[in-house]
């Protein structure tokens, strides 16, 4: 997994619902909650999935999006977004360069379960890896997103913004 700290690695993909997505092109707007996931439609990546969309407008408030990368097809995410009315895209991977870019690989070639808070600036501030502890990925994010918010509050305040 890549560090806490460190930039996040840029790049280009294509959404589930045909639009270009580029992670750099949210740098100055907004804080990205990128999580890498196995499989749609499996148990814990379901209810991973359902977990982020109960709680979207939560982590709205802190000024993120939420970004959901798997090694499936657009047509799996397509449907898997349809199914269970998900409000945020997904990535497919298939060659897995975006997993290698950030160092998602888990055991046996299956994609780890681990979710990155990047800030505005671009910067990885949390990396989350609960394999099975599925639950706590949710409150760790907005935990991380929370401490985002507070330190640019307090920059902000130190500068007389």
């Amino acid at each position: 997994m890549l560090k806490e700290g460190t930039k996040a690695p840029d790049f280009e993909s294509e959404l589930d619902d045909g639009q270009l997505f580029h992670l750099a092109s949210l740098r100055g707007r907004k804080n990205v909650v990128l999580y890498f996931y196995p499989k749609d439609f499996t148990a814990g990546c379901t209810r991973e999935a359902c977990s982020f969309q109960v709680n979207y407008e939560a982590i709205k408030q802190f000024d993120a999006v939420i970004v959901g990368i798997s090694p499936d097809s657009l047509e799996s995410h397509r449907s898997f977004r349809e199914r269970y009315s998900l409000e945020f895209p997904l990535i497919a991977d298939p060659r897995k360069q975006i997993v290698k870019a950030y160092d998602a690989q888990g055991f046996l070639s299956l994609i780890a379960r681990v979710t990155y808070v990047i800030d505005k600036e671009g910067t990885i501030r949390s990396v989350i890896r609960h394999d099975l502890a599925i639950g706590r990925h949710l409150s760790d994010v907005l935990t991380a997103l929370e401490r985002i918010e507070t330190e640019a509050s307090s920059a902000d305040q130190s500068r007389g913004t």
